[in-house]
């Protein structure tokens, strides 16, 4: 059978398919039309070699658009890069026979990490599970390189070391010896050999035996870069064989000869060079595909600009040369190469990857607006492919995505690390919230009765300060008032804990192996969703329950030889294991959508690209980082430099943007820090500029994209100004609310008008309102203990009472250690202070209440106050102290009534409304700040004893009854924080339903 002329003449045979065209298409019509006139089944008879499984499905489809839509045999094809066992031709006869079966990827993890445990005496360190993981995906990936690369380092590690190199290479070098000598012996225990070297020696192999008795068949490798040495020797093979070819992706062939010899690792072209270098073939005698047309074909410009643009850095100087020799290229066509280069080319910059993500499912989605027309998203950035896949789903379009989703993210592997973390730390609310509210999670009940059964936990025991114990937590919740809905919550409080028992009662001594970890975190779960027959639904089904299942199974049976772990050394290392997995899922997909790996874009091309993830980092990727070789290191063992893969990449790249519409994507922020350009979109960019032709945009897709969950224009909200009716307004307020009343109405309206008080938040950090609840009760019990003698330890005395409220109110145990420090200080502070403020013999009265009613023109109106410590002297003067833990408000607060707690508590006192002390002159207005700091505590009086605490007094019941009386006028709005000093240095607890950040940032109208 002849090629029909495709395969005339003697080999080697290379041939080439441009960038600027589609190369499945192309390559399936150059065989399509080579074959199909030779017979029905010459077609079929050939074979075609791919990189990727994905890029072999691809060209099948291919085939059907070349024959027209008639049904069509296609060739037998089959990827270079995804070999699995028995996949013909690379196993015929006995190719394989003595070939053991690859090792299958987690139990290779898992015999990596028993290894590096066995020899950490060789790194002169002890390692936990996570550290041990850790090093044995670097082991692997130095394993998968000498295996790729073929670099036998047998005698090669004993001088890799130079005098002049940290100790720590040393180490390295020893442990890497050790490893090369125990990893082959451990394979051939468990017959089986790893991937990356069975794969090597099938290419080997295949090469080999096509060699000696080469096909007689047509046999075509396509879409190849040849980068594995292994690789590399196949295609020089296919190449020579009698109708044999290569067709290499995107070699240009216009870079000029200076340029091509100075092509490095970074280049997109370096992966092509080394391969052409090792078939010993030059670039003058690689061919045109016969069906990708001549150089005049359409799109030839783009090309040419983006290797323009991607070409050596030492090359560069003379872009203005290029870019006239460009131009007067195209005098010829009377066109602007440049101009024409670039069209259809378009750069869109987002502000975040969220908005990238949704400028990208805009662009997919805009594309299905035309009939037939396709689009893809390329990107090597997996969580933003997964982010666009979820955007899309708002539409009912799910695109047809190699990417899958992350293990980490599915149901049940969030459930398994809940579970873990709850070991960690059982009393942690929000660990026990989230398992309490999981969808998977039943615990025997039914779902509306476990919903129930949550609410009443969070609202009784959860929310507020932690409790450190069940017994304790078991109390709270007992002292609800609601016995019907605390008594649910103590009954899954204990269904909690039975579920998660397995895992305490496991490491209730400390550290356990990870395999027993697994097999009591898979009781745990099941315990947790088993309904009330027992069945554990939907924990271990569908893909990613089954890929956990396989996970849990694999620690279980390979786990054993690993380090024990502590809870949280074992969380870790769960939480490591499944973000190394990732989920591929089938089902019903659209197909005109696809979104594609970078390398998958070499072959698959569609009417629109949108190429995404372009910074730097991203794409290209960032060298990796490797804990047991440096750089000349590397180098000496004959290892390819990390450059290589930024080369890869910029190939990848240079393929996928000369489509004929390409959007490129670029995020000005990546995980809310700010994101440099990708350096090929700066070299698009100056090259684009340097010839006066700026790159296309789509400045109203970001505008669509921040507009597609906020319609309209951007209208912030105005200062609420509620206007309850007359008879809803209070008529008694305590001294601490007139103080919101003056400077924030809005809260007094939200609280004391619509009875909307402050929830605590689960885990509430309680450390400053402890402190200031612990000193006030401190001084109460102090006082009332000691209400005239003190005690000759009273420093001693007070710091315990201190103390002890701080771990009633909640204080976790690390913050307790460090306010013990302080509280001796302030305890000094304050024994000194009792005894020179009761020298003169004065009476002492502690949290004690006040009222007095005013008249105001909606009616009578009374005035509360809880005094903190009132002091009665000798002289009749009422001396009032208030504690404060923070800074005292300013003279001038008090002054202008903005803090009136003291002033009006004084016009109280001095109206006798503190019937336990009677009618007395207001006398000193304090403020005690005990801090423990330097200094410990001092006094600050706002107002003397006499004449200036009663002025004081007087003024502020004179503006109490002018604030009263403005709002008992129906028309006197609570608007929400009317002093306006006090919009951002103060926070509230109803700010978020006044919007206070929206109308206080986006400014008023005028007159508001």
């Amino acid at each position: 059978m002849s090629g029909g002329g495709l395969f005339d003449g003697p080999g080697p045979r290379w041939f080439n398919i441009p960038a600027h065209r589609p190369f499945v298409e192309d390559l399936a019509k150059g065989l399509h039309d080579a074959l199909a006139p030779l017979g029905p089944d010459a077609l079929s008879q050939a074979v075609v070699l791919t990189p990727t499984r994905r890029g072999a499905r691809a060209l099948a489809d291919a085939f059907i658009a070349a024959a027209g839509g008639k049904a069509v045999l296609p060739p037998q094809i089959r990827p270079v890069g995804d070999l699995d066992e028995g996949e013909p031709p690379f196993e015929p006869g006995d190719l394989a026979l003595d070939l053991p079966p690859a090792i299958e990827p987690l139990r290779r993890r898992f015999e990596l990490m028993r290894m590096v445990k066995e020899a950490e005496g060789l790194l002169n360190r002890e390692l936990d599970a996570g550290a041990v993981l850790e090093l044995a995906e670097a082991l692997g990936g130095f394993l998968d390189s000498l295996q790729i690369e073929e670099v036998d380092p047998a005698g090669g590690l004993a001088d890799l070391v130079e005098a002049d190199l940290a100790a720590h290479w040393r180490v390295s070098r020893e442990f890497l010896e050790h490893a090369l000598a125990e990893w082959p012996r451990r394979l051939d225990v468990l017959g089986v050999a790893d991937v990356s070297a069975r794969r090597v020696a099938l290419l080997r192999r295949l090469a080999e035996r096509w060699e000696a008795a080469p096909p007689r068949g047509v046999l075509v490798a396509a879409g190849s870069t040849g980068t594995a040495p292994a690789t590399a020797r196949l295609l020089t093979v296919v190449a020579k064989a009698p109708q044999g070819c290569v067709v290499l992706p995107g070699l240009d062939e216009s870079l000029a000869q200076a340029a091509w010899l100075k092509v490095g690792e970074q280049h997109p072209q370096g992966a092509l060079r080394r391969l052409l270098a090792r078939a010993g073939v030059e670039r003058e005698e690689v061919r045109a595909w016969p069906a990708s047309g001549s150089f005049a074909a359409a799109g030839r410009w783009r090309r040419r600009i983006v290797n323009e643009a991607l070409r050596p850095a030492e090359s560069t100087a003379d872009w203005l040369n290029v870019i006239e020799a460009l131009r007067h290229e195209g005098d010829a066509d009377g066109v602007d190469p440049v101009a024409e280069g670039l069209a259809g080319l378009s750069l869109v910059t987002a502000r975040s990857e969220e908005e990238a993500a949704e400028a990208a499912a805009l662009l997919l989605r805009e594309t299905l607006e035309t009939p037939e027309r396709t689009a893809a998203l390329v990107t090597p950035d997996q969580t933003l492919a997964r982010r666009v896949t979820l955007k899309l789903a708002r539409w009912g379009v799910v695109p047809d995505s190699s990417a899958g989703y992350a293990l980490a993210g599915a149901r049940c592997a969030v459930l398994a690390a809940l579970a873990a973390a709850a070991t960690v730390d059982p009393f942690d609310p929000v660990t026990l919230l989230g398992v309490a509210k999981h969808p998977l999670v039943r615990l025997g009940l039914a779902p509306d009765d476990l919903a129930r059964a949550a609410r009443a936990l969070e609202r009784f025991g959860l929310r507020g300060a932690r409790r450190r114990s069940w017994a304790a937590l078991e109390a709270r919740i007992g002292a609800a008032k609601d016995d019907g809905q605390a008594q649910a919550a103590l009954d899954l409080l204990a269904r909690l804990r039975a579920a998660l028992a397995p895992l305490a009662d496991l490491y209730a001594g400390g550290a356990a192996p990870p395999a027993a970890g697994a097999r009591a975190l898979a009781s745990a779960m099941e315990a947790l969703a088993a309904d009330a027959s027992g069945s554990t639904g939907e924990l271990w089904s569908g893909p990613a329950g089954e890929c956990l299942a396989r996970l849990l199974a694999g620690l279980m049976s390979e786990g054993e030889g690993l380090p024990p772990a502590s809870p949280r050394g074992f969380a870790d290392l769960l939480r490591r294991l499944v973000e190394g997995e990732t989920v591929r899922a089938g089902g019903a997909t659209h197909p005109r959508l696809r979104i594609l790996g970078a390398i998958e874009a070499r072959l698959v091309r569609a009417d629109r690209l949108v190429l995404a993830g372009l910074e730097e980092g991203t794409w290209p990727q960032g060298a990796p980082l490797d804990p047991f070789l440096s750089r000349p290191m590397r180098e000496r063992l004959g290892l390819p430099p990390p450059e290589r893969r930024v080369g890869l990449s910029a190939h990848d790249f240079a393929q996928a943007a000369c489509a004929p519409e390409v959007i490129l994507l670029h995020a000005e922020r990546r995980e809310g820090a700010p994101a440099v350009k990708s350096r090929w979109l700066w070299r698009l960019e100056t090259l684009a500029r340097g010839a006066g032709v700026p790159l296309g945009g789509r400045p109203e897709l970001i505008d669509w994209a921040r507009g597609l969950d906020a319609p309209g224009a951007y209208a912030p909200a105005r200062r609420p100004a509620p206007k309850p009716p007359l008879e809803h307004r209070p008529r008694r307020l305590a001294v601490t609310r007139i103080e919101a009343l003056t400077r924030d109405p809005y809260a007094v309206w939200a609280r004391d008008i619509l009875k909307l008080y402050r929830m605590d938040r689960p885990d509430e950090p309680v450390e400053a309102r402890a402190r200031g609840t612990a000193i006030h009760a401190a001084f109460e019990r102090f006082a009332r203990a000691y209400p005239r003698e003190l005690p000759p330890d009273g420093a001693e005395r007070f710091e315990a009472f201190y103390m002890a409220e701080l771990e009633a109110a909640g204080m976790p145990p690390e913050a307790l250690a460090r306010e013990a420090a302080l509280a001796r200080e302030a305890a000094l502070w304050v024994a000194e202070l009792e005894a020179s403020r009761r020298a003169d013999g004065r009476a002492i009265h502690v949290e004690i209440e006040g009222l007095a009613a005013i008249s105001a023109p909606a009616g009578a109106f009374v005035l509360t106050a809880k005094a903190d410590r009132i002091e009665v002297d000798p002289e009749g003067f009422g001396h009032i102290l208030d504690y404060k833990t923070g800074r005292a408000p300013s003279a001038d607060m008090v002054r202008t009534g903005f803090s009136p707690q003291l002033t009006l508590t004084a016009a109280i006192l001095a109206l006798g409304g503190f019937a336990e002390i009677g009618r007395v002159r207001p006398g000193d207005l304090t403020y005690l700040e005990v801090t423990g700091r330097k200094p410990a505590g001092q006094t600050i009086v706002r107002a003397a004893a006499g004449e200036e605490s009663a002025d004081a007094a007087e003024r502020a019941l004179e503006g109490l009854s002018r604030l009263i009386a403005a709002f008992d006028d129906p028309d006197r709005p609570y608007a929400s924080r009317t002093a306006p000093q006090f919009v951002k240095a103060r926070g509230g607890d109803h700010d978020h339903l006044a919007r206070v950040f929206e109308w206080s940032t986006s400014g008023e109208e005028d007159g508001e």
